[in-house]
């Protein structure tokens, strides 16, 4: 790429997210009404009503049954939904200029490095993650991306908030690796240089784990060991206290996982999973869940065999699935989950399945179903409000209320004062 290309395309991508900083909205109570309003939790809702109080949602109903507080601030929209959950990202890591000082999503010094903390390098302000809200997702997963065997830990965070402290509510979620090319070095005498040095180097570290976790037991009798930043983190996969997310794509490397996972007994989260249609039995009877990988991919490299119809085929299998807006090592960095989640229903996912897997479902899978993830009395009052549907793509999404706060540009919405 030519230096005027590549200054050409940052100029483009400034322009377009060069929007107006949006300034929240608080409200003690919050009424959102929908001509539809999707919960999640039921069949969705003619004329529905959503109330949210001191940030937490209340109520949720048909508004003729429906109490309205005095005095309530209101949001009218034509759908409502929960707040969308991305499953997986690096954004907050990896910045829109696409530049050296924004790019902190993988460190390559070292082929395993799980105490890599992604809440010592999120970034709150980065305004990829003020982006990807203004299409109405609400939470996500992100952390250090995939590319080397093991590169780090993971985070779920809420897109609002000026500080780590305001935005990140589960600090450390699961810790990423990879098995597969993109793992493997470039360079001649540099390890690791294929598949079997892969795993074997992955399975090392993790016997090094079990033997320091026993050390550590033992440490009443014994002279404890000395703290090891890289073991202890990996302790915690062996505990099952975090899942370990794999990012695999053919079908070699898929059984690699899976394979590792029935040695260690460790919880396993496969990601992108190009070839999982090919494993379809092995994925369903280990029990394990698929974020599947973008649906509009490029299909090639490890991903030549990737289907728009992945998605369906798990899902038609009974194995767990959600959607992601991912992560590509070129210009844009992410994608558009809402768009992915689209594509996937027009290729036999179904409406119904394609906004689970980017709402419940995917909460589900990242364990914060009981706060995120679908409009329920006591949840977070997160919610998106569109002005049509939100898998056209004509369609706006007009706000964001994120625990009870309303982000929206000055001329999508309108408060109603009752």
């Amino acid at each position: 790429m030519s230096g005027a290309t590549r200054t050409l395309m940052g100029l483009v991508l400034t322009a377009l997210l060069s929007f107006p900083v949006a300034s929240p909205l608080q409200a003690d109570v919050l009424v959102v009404k929908g001509q539809t309003v999707y919960t999640m939790a039921g069949e969705p809702i003619k004329d529905g009503v959503v109330v949210i109080e001191d940030g937490t949602i209340a109520a949720v109903g048909a508004e003729s049954r429906t109490e309205v507080p005095a005095g309530a601030k209101v949001l009218e929209a034509a759908v409502v939904t929960p707040g969308l959950v991305d499953a997986h990202s690096v954004v907050g890591l990896a910045g829109y200029l696409n530049q050296r000082q924004d790019q902190d999503q993988l460190e390559r010094s070292s082929p395993i490095q799980p105490e890599l903390r992604a809440i010592d390098a999120y970034n709150a302000r980065e305004r990829l993650i003020e982006w990807v809200r203004g299409f109405g997702v609400t939470t996500i997963h992100t952390g250090h991306a995939p590319g080397a065997l093991v590169s780090g830990e993971t985070l779920i965070a809420k897109t609002r908030g000026d500080t780590v402290a305001e935005a990140v509510f589960v600090p450390a979620a699961m810790i990423a690796a990879t098995l597969g090319e993109s793992a493997v070095s470039s360079e001649p005498k540099k390890a690791p240089g294929t598949r079997g040095k892969l795993a074997a180097m992955l399975r090392a570290e993790l016997v090094k784990a079990q033997e320091h976790a026993a050390k550590r037991e033992r440490a009443e009798e014994d002279e404890p060991p000395a703290r090891d930043l890289r073991l202890e983190s990996l302790e915690r996969v062996l505990s099952g206290e975090l899942p370990l997310l794999v990012t695999v794509d053919r079908q070699q490397d898929i059984t690699t996982a899976l394979r590792l996972q029935r040695e260690f007994g460790f919880r396993l989260v496969l990601d992108s999973a190009a070839d999982a249609h090919l494993l379809i039995d092995e994925i369903r009877a280990a029990g394990v869940p698929v974020i599947v990988h973008p649906t509009m991919a490029r299909a090639r490299g490890e991903r030549e065999n990737l289907s728009m119809e992945t998605a369906a085929l798990l899902a038609d299998a009974g194995i767990p699935i959600a959607l992601q807006s991912g992560y590509e090592s070129y210009v844009p960095k992410t994608r558009v989950v809402l768009y992915e989640a689209a594509i996937a229903a027009s290729r036999g996912l179904g409406r119904e399945r394609a906004l689970g897997a980017i709402t419940i479902d995917a909460a589900r899978l990242l364990g914060v179903d009981d706060r995120v993830g679908s409009l329920e009395v006591g949840k977070d009052g997160d919610l998106a409000l569109y002005d049509g549907d939100p898998f056209e793509y004509t369609s706006h999404c007009e706000a964001v209320v994120i625990d009870g706060e309303v982000y929206a540009g000055e001329q999508t919405w309108r408060i109603v004062a009752e």
